[in-house]
């Protein structure tokens, strides 16, 4: 019976790939989403920018955008710095709010909750005429 021989292994399985890359590399303008049950939280890492010069818009009622913009003409924001995102279905445009912290944008988009149509029986009379049935 014979057994087969062993392969040498590229180095990449040898050393753990924390070690082959120590850094872990977060794009510039990123952005991380977190769905809660209640709400959608959108939360960006800008340090060094004033937190006149951040914009956070609804366009069309389906897009929010997070950018930064210059306060006057004659200054530039110390970050340039822009993110579109399509809105989910069901949300609450009004209950839309941000708050900048330390560093960090945080946008809470809140969930727009519908609750269905519910008719209790004791509610309904005994005269009441049925006008057509489900087939």
């Amino acid at each position: 019976m014979e057994f087969p021989t062993s392969h040498s292994l590229p180095w990449q399985y040898c050393i753990p790939s924390h070690l082959l890359f120590p850094y872990t590399f977060t794009p510039q303008n990123y952005v991380h989403w977190t769905e809660t049950p209640e709400s959608h939280v959108f939360s960006a890492d800008i340090p060094g920018v004033r937190k006149e010069e951040l914009r956070v818009e609804v366009e069309d009622s389906r897009y929010l955008i997070i950018r930064t913009e210059a306060v006057d003409e004659s200054t530039e924001p110390a970050r340039k710095f822009e993110r579109k995102f399509r809105l989910p279905g069901r949300v609450d445009l009004d209950g839309i709010s941000a708050g900048y912290e330390d560093g960090v944008l945080t946008v809470t988009v809140p969930r727009s909750i519908r609750r269905g149509f519910y008719i209790d029986p004791a509610d309904v009379s005994e005269n009441l005429e049925v006008l057509a049935r489900a087939a």
